[in-house]
C-alpha cells in the first residue's frame, strides 16, 4: 500500500491523505479547487478544472493517470452549477468516461462549489 500526501494543512488535522494505492486501485480523496492565490470568487467550472488538475497530479504520483479512472463522484454545493462543468469533464474524461454520480451537498467551505473523488486502476 502507498499513501500520497499533497501537503494540505487539512491532511494531518483530519487524518487523511490525498490518495491511497491498494489492491490494484488508486483512491483519490475528495478534492476541491479553491486556489488561495486566485480570485476571491471562482466559477464552478474554474474550480472543477483546478480540482481535476490536482487529481491528475495525485494519480500520476500513484503511478497511473486520469484515463484509468473507473469511478468518479461529484459533490456540488449547488446542483444548478454542474452543467457549467461539463466542458471541463469532457476534456478530462471524454475519451475514457468512468462511472459517475453527482450529489448536491454542503461543502466544508462556502467558497467551494465542487468536490471530486476518483477511483482509478493503478
Amino acid at each position: 500500500m502507498k499513501r500520497i500526501f499533497s501537503g494540505s494543512p487539512f491532511e494531518p488535522k483530519i487524518a487523511y491523505c490525498r490518495a491511497v494505492v491498494a489492491g490494484g486501485f488508486a483512491f483519490v480523496s475528495g478534492t476541491t479547487g479553491i486556489d488561495p492565490e486566485g480570485p476571491a470568487e471562482q466559477s464552478a467550472a474554474e474550480q472543477c478544472r483546478l480540482t481535476l488538475t490536482r487529481i491528475a497530479a495525485a494519480l500520476e504520483e500513484a503511478g497511473t493517470d486520469i484515463s484509468k479512472a473507473v469511478r468518479v463522484t461529484y459533490y456540488m454545493a449547488d446542483f444548478a452549477e454542474f452543467e457549467s462543468c461539463w466542458p471541463v469533464l469532457q476534456e478530462y474524461f471524454g475519451e475514457t468516461p468512468p462511472a459517475a454520480s453527482v450529489i448536491e451537498a454542503k461543502l466544508i467551505d462556502p467558497k467551494m462549489k465542487i468536490e471530486i473523488e476518483v477511483t482509478a486502476l493503478a
